[in-house]
């Protein structure tokens, strides 16, 4: 995913609990695994989907997010209510620094991210992890085929700007999502129980 800007206002970390990025290409089935971990974990206290403010409208059968227009999601940034920002595909996207509270006091807190905003969102936590939810080049061309979206060539060339993921501190995970939703939520679910776990 391509950004125009990524930044981000922050206190002091924070070293309790833990900050989980979900990262992934389109077509990997990012959303799919983590409604399926949401699902799974909703009456765990000790996990909490940090809620997106995007400026777009909410859409029937998409992420359940806040949505605002663009000079309310500036308004927002400059009164420092947002821990990240980033732009993307002509829309703005924040992680309200509420979101993160729950890691003072223990909380594995899920973040959907941009790998763009990853070295930003490194200082918000003393624990952070990435989560990288990818598929075979193969299979990636075929679930955007089936969107409908883009023409051949156009996928070609999306999946050709794919570069490796990097982090910084932040340790990195990978989930293959090349198998049924329900299995690769299970293996999302995994991780992150273990994470809640005493380092």
């Amino acid at each position: 995913m391509t950004n125009s800007f990524a930044e981000t206002m922050i206190a002091a970390p924070v070293a309790t609990g833990v900050l989980v990025l979900v990262v992934g290409p389109s077509g990997a089935g990012k959303d799919a695994l983590m409604e399926g971990a949401r699902g799974a974990l909703a009456d765990d206290q000790g996990f909490r989907f940090a809620r997106r403010l995007i400026t777009r409208p909410a859409l029937a059968g998409a992420e359940d997010h806040d949505s605002c227009d663009e000079a309310a999601f500036a308004a927002a940034r400059a009164r420092g209510e947002l821990a990240l920002s980033w732009a993307a595909h002509g829309l703005h996207y924040g992680i309200p620094a509420r979101e993160l509270a729950g890691i003072a006091g223990g909380q594995v807190v899920i973040a959907n991210i941009s790998r763009g905003a990853i070295s930003q969102a490194e200082a918000l936590a003393e624990r952070v992890v990435v989560i990288e939810i990818t598929a075979p080049a193969a299979v990636l061309a075929k679930r955007l085929a089936a969107r409908g979206r883009e023409s051949e060539a156009e996928i070609a060339a999306r999946l050709a700007r794919e570069a490796p993921l990097l982090t910084g501190r932040a340790a990195l995970r990978r989930i293959v999502n090349d198998r049924t939703i329900a299995e690769g939520a299970d293996e999302l679910v995994g991780l992150l129980r273990a994470l809640a776990e005493p380092a």
